[in-house]
This record gives C-alpha cells, structure tokens and sequence, in this order.
C-alpha cells in the first residue's frame, strides 16, 4: 500500500490494478455500464458527463478499464456518486470497494461543511454504501428519476 492509500484511508489496491484518474474512455464507459447490468447511455451522454464530472477514476488491469466510478455536483452544496461499476468478471476482488473509496475520500477533501454526498443505490451495492456510511434518506426524503427518451 502507498503511503497516500495509507494517510486517506484507502484500501489496498487489488493485485495488478493501475488507478486512471482520468477515467474511462467514452467507448469504456459505455461498455462497462452494459457489462455491469446498468441503463445505456449513448454516446453523447456519455461524452457530455465524462467531460462534467468533479472526479472520475478508472481501474485498469493491463491497460484495460475493468471499473470505474464518478462524482458530480456542484462542488459545494452536493456531490453525487455516480456511475460505480465493475466488470462482473472481476468483482468479488474488493476493486468496486475501492474505486467508491476514493470517490468518497475526493469529495470530503473538497467539500466545504454542510455538504451532502448522494446517490441512488442498486440492491444489492446498497451494503456496500453503508460501509462508508450512506443511509437512506426516506421516509423524509425519496431517490426520483426521469429519463429523457432515445
């Protein structure tokens, strides 16, 4: 482990895994979202929120992206955790563990108090965002969407 894993509290990094803080390419994004079960994007949408984001890290494994996540917001009042996928080929290794850790550790160095880091979580991932201490929000507040058609 480095010692920047070590002082923010990062896990190890699995065996063999390259972290991009560039992120993916649009054409890895696009395939590893469809490779992880999640909704299409197209290529435009995908272009524009790579381009959007506050943060965006890759997991490589011989120059290949086998993970990602991102952060988007405004960058003060909230952050959204985005786009967390692995290839199912390659997960059970603790890479989605440590892609959403250091998505997590971004945004509190950059958010100012008062801040409130959201997201939507698929079932069963939601176990995975209690661990770094993600709760639902309802009753009081509830998670609503509304996608733009094709």
């Amino acid at each position: 482990m480095s010692d920047d894993e070590t002082a923010r509290g990062d896990p190890p990094t699995p065996p063999g895994i390259v972290w991009d803080e560039g992120g993916p390419t649009i054409e890895e994004y696009i395939a590893l979202r469809a490779a992880a079960g999640m909704s299409p994007r197209s290529r435009a949408a995908a272009r524009a929120g790579l381009g959007g984001g506050l943060y965006t890290v890759a997991a490589r494994l011989d120059g290949r992206a086998v993970g990602m996540g991102r952060v988007a917001g405004d960058g003060g009042t909230c952050f959204l955790m985005l786009d967390l996928a692995v290839d199912p080929t390659m997960q059970g290794q603790g890479i989605g563990t440590a892609i959403f850790a250091r998505m997590v550790a971004f945004a509190e160095r950059v958010a100012p108090p008062t801040a409130v880091l959201m997201l939507l979580a698929d079932v069963p991932a939601d176990r995975l965002y209690a661990r770094f201490g993600f709760r639902p929000s309802a009753p009081r507040s509830i998670g609503m969407i509304r996608r733009i058609p094709e």
